[in-house]
């Protein structure tokens, strides 16, 4: 391959065009006859090296053709090229992305991590603010890492989730039994003295502490490996799927719970 036909040549094109440098203008039938271009074609292959902006016309009787500059051809040439290559790269990351998201799981949905140990300063005002988005219902389970927890530290997390509960927002509290250890058998009272419109179950296990908010947003706390009885933090997750599926969850573990404060 000649270098000219890498720039987008034709073997006639690029065959007319050196004609022309040598030759001069002349009319299509002596290019023709010059190149060794058929006749059939020689119309075809000037009109393709006009529109490219390669050879000009002169308006003669018959019309004559001429070569443009050899430098000013190569670099229009060079640009048509560079845009064809550029359009053709957009397209190969369309197709890239196209098999990427063939092959690869769903992406992660939007999240974010909230360092806190229990009953820390941070995670009561993060707590409070969150449980404030509420509207309708607050749907929490409340496992691991409270278990080991004492009450005088559990406590502050349920002052700041109660003060963060509306008067109309419903809650549906699911507590495992060694939780259950930990609270108070004034929890009763507690709640009532909130005006909650709460709803406690139990269950012997559970196995992850997580929260659902009017069925749209979750957090989930996440245990500390090293001190069972702290946490790292606490993961925020705003997403429709992820929260139904949570939603559904707690539903099978609610169903099989037993009732310990009913409305």
């Amino acid at each position: 391959m000649t270098d000219l036909a890498e720039l987008g040549l034709s073997s006639y094109e690029e065959t007319a065009y050196r004609t022309l440098l040598v030759t001069g203008a002349v009319s299509a039938s002596d290019l023709s006859d010059a190149s060794g271009v058929p006749r059939g074609r020689i119309y075809d292959v000037l009109n393709g090296l006009e529109a490219r902006g390669l050879v000009r016309t002169h308006s003669t009787d018959p019309t004559r053709y001429a070569a443009v500059d050899p430098e000013r051809a190569v670099d229009r040439l060079l640009a048509e090229r560079t845009r064809e290559l550029a359009s053709e790269f957009e397209r190969y990351r369309s197709v890239a992305a196209s098999v990427r998201s063939d092959l690869l799981p769903e992406p992660p949905v939007d999240g974010s991590f909230w360092p806190g140990s229990l009953g820390s300063d941070e995670m009561r005002a993060a707590m409070r603010r969150h449980v404030r988005t509420a509207r309708e219902r607050v749907r929490a389970t409340v496992g691991p890492p409270y278990e080991r927890a004492s009450w005088e530290t559990l406590q502050t997390e349920v002052d700041a989730f109660l003060d963060g509960v509306g008067e109309d927002v419903r809650v549906d509290l699911l507590c495992s039994e060694a939780v259950l250890d930990v609270l108070p058998e004034s929890l009763p009272e507690i709640l009532a003295d909130r005006a909650t419109d709460a709803a406690v179950r139990t269950a012997p296990t559970v196995g992850l502490s997580f929260d659902v908010i009017d069925a749209a947003a979750v957090t989930l706390d996440v245990p500390d490996p090293l001190s069972p009885a702290d946490r790292l933090g606490v993961v925020g997750i705003t997403d429709a799927e992820v929260a139904t599926a949570f939603e559904a969850r707690f539903d099978r573990l609610w169903a099989d719970a037993e009732p310990l404060l009913a409305r």
